[in-house]
């Protein structure tokens, strides 16, 4: 073999070589860098994962929001629907307030006019008795005692009584 141009003992060392430098190699080189890719493999599907959950997370909290947005929206709804229901209560409980005070005024005004009116018609009773007891005086052209004074008062009272208003007497 050799006269083709080959070796024995240094193609056998060369093979010695290789089969040493693959096992070095292998020990030295290729297990930790395949284990530094099967480590980088592994937080890349880890980041991807994590990817993953974020962004489903991201989508849930994202429709949370929009749930809670919508629920805002309609407690706000609720809130001005029912300040409008107080209001329209207050509105109303002083329209009603303002009725019955308006009604307590005019019962007022109309006791205060009858009580008016009773006192103008006392007082035309006196001024009436005091005129009649003048003119008495005058017919009969004497003073009357306190006794017939009083009767004659008292008469002139029970017919003025007895005659409807506005008949005259």
């Amino acid at each position: 073999m050799e006269a083709i141009g080959f070796n024995i003992p240094g193609l056998i060392s060369q093979f010695i070589n290789f089969g040493l430098f693959l096992v070095l190699l292998s020990a030295i080189l290729y297990k930790p860098v395949t284990r530094m890719l099967d480590q980088r493999a592994e937080r890349i599907r880890d980041a991807l994962s994590e990817a993953e959950r974020a962004r489903e997370e991201s989508a849930r909290s994202g429709e949370e929001v929009q749930q809670a947005l919508a629920e805002a929206r309609e407690r706000a709804q609720q809130i001005i629907q029912q300040a409008q229901e107080v209001g329209q209560r207050m509105e109303s409980d002083a329209r009603d307030q303002a009725r019955r005070d308006s009604e307590a005024m005019t019962e007022r005004a109309r006791q205060d006019i009858q009580r008016a009116r009773d006192d103008a018609i006392e007082e035309v009773r006196r001024e009436f008795a005091g005129l009649a007891i003048v003119a008495a005086e005058r017919v009969i052209n004497r003073s009357l005692d306190h006794d017939t004074h009083r009767s004659l008062v008292e008469e002139v009272l029970r017919e003025a009584e007895s005659t409807p208003a506005g008949g005259g007497a």
